[in-house]
């Protein structure tokens, strides 16, 4: 029989220590999980369902995802607040309820393959994913496309490819999609995500002036291949960027 050597009360005195401060880290992280889950409930209740948006699925990933760990940590306690945030880069992630207008507006089914124009922080693709079967998400800010990707694969997001480019030219290898989002203000609806939206698709994409008046464009493609464009509300976003001409 092996026999564990005794522990001197100085070593069990340490050994109590770092269970209290083990215990009390839990307790502090499953506090916080829970503030969070709430601020989300209520997020989705005021500001989301009391404006319109009905779809349950859309509602569901609204009230899932963690909208706090895609925002700089200095902005967590203001993650679920009624508007947009810095995410650096000049760049900011949108206000809940644009969000959840925008994924409704697409009418997405399970098995659908999404297109997003500027990935940001991740937390669109990641309630698009949510729903969708497959997101396939550019972004042409370097160190947001790798921050984002990092994000989402550290998250358990399997079904979210993203890469670095051009989000005027769209994704045409992967292309047809049932489903484009553009998460940047066009001054036009670029033709090239026209083109890759499949016949009976829906594109939600902000059109107008860089930082001033834009409209958020309900784009759809019939079965016979006509397009049609409804102006759905006045929005806000950051220029959509594009590459130097060469």
């Amino acid at each position: 029989m092996v026999r564990c050597p005794k522990k001197t009360p100085r070593e069990l005195l340490i050994l109590a220590l770092r269970w209290s401060v083990a215990a009390a880290a839990l307790a502090a992280t499953s506090m916080e999980a829970a503030d969070f889950r709430a601020s989300r409930d209520r997020m989705v209740r005021e500001q989301i369902e009391s404006r319109g948006v009905s779809d349950a699925r859309v509602l569901a990933a609204m009230r899932k995802v963690p909208r706090h760990e895609f925002v700089p940590e200095q902005w967590a306690d203001a993650a679920y607040e009624d508007h947009p945030l810095p995410i650096g880069h000049g760049q900011t992630i949108s206000q809940p309820y644009v969000v959840a207008l925008m994924t409704e507006l697409l009418h997405l089914s399970p098995g659908a393959k999404i297109l997003e124009v500027g990935t940001g922080s991740g937390y669109q693709a990641a309630i698009l994913a949510e729903i969708a079967e497959e997101v396939y998400s550019v972004e042409i800010i370097e160190a947001l496309a790798k921050e984002s990707a990092d994000r989402l694969q550290r998250l358990g997001y399997k079904n979210i490819h993203v890469k670095r480019g051009d989000g005027y030219l769209g994704w045409p290898e992967q292309a047809p999609f049932e489903a484009i989002i553009v998460t940047a203000g066009a001054e036009h609806v670029p033709p090239p995500l026209i083109e890759q939206l499949k016949r009976g698709g829906r594109m939600v994409i902000p059109v107008g002036e860089p930082h001033g008046e834009q409209s958020l464009l309900l784009v759809e493609k019939d079965i016979d291949g006509t397009v049609s464009t409804r102006n759905v509300a006045p929005v806000l976003f950051v220029p959509l960027t594009r590459e130097p001409a060469k």
